[in-house]
């Protein structure tokens, strides 16, 4: 599961930034709010990388992935880069999990086929 997330968290710390490109254009908006808005946003996604398989870890990418489609009221564009990557999300926490299953079921047999040396 880490890894899908991580890679989902990384492609959002990417896309906020180009978002505050995008953002720095609008004349109502400080620079200085855009990139510190921006910055903690992208500094959470690296966080989250780290700590996704922790409690909590994944409502918080929930709580990314929903501050990430209200930024479309600044940057309208994304509304449809954030549901894009809150599927994203829904998707590698889900498979994730799955694999992580799958994975566990996979080193149980490998434990329990080996013969015991004696």
């Amino acid at each position: 599961m880490r890894t899908l997330c991580s890679s989902t968290l990384i492609g959002e710390f990417f896309v906020i930034g180009f978002a505050g490109l995008v953002a720095m254009k609008d004349p109502d908006l400080a620079m200085s709010t855009v990139w510190t808005v921006s910055g903690i946003a992208m500094f959470l996604c690296v966080l989250l990388c780290g700590v996704v398989t922790r409690p909590g870890g994944i409502a918080l990418g929930w709580a990314l992935q929903i501050a990430l489609i209200a930024s479309g009221f600044i940057v309208p564009t994304m509304f449809f880069l954030g549901a894009i990557f809150a599927a994203l999300w829904w998707a590698s926490v889900h498979y994730g999990k799955k694999v992580d299953e799958a994975k566990a079921r996979f080193a149980a047999q490998a434990d329990s086929s080996t013969p015991d040396a004696a």
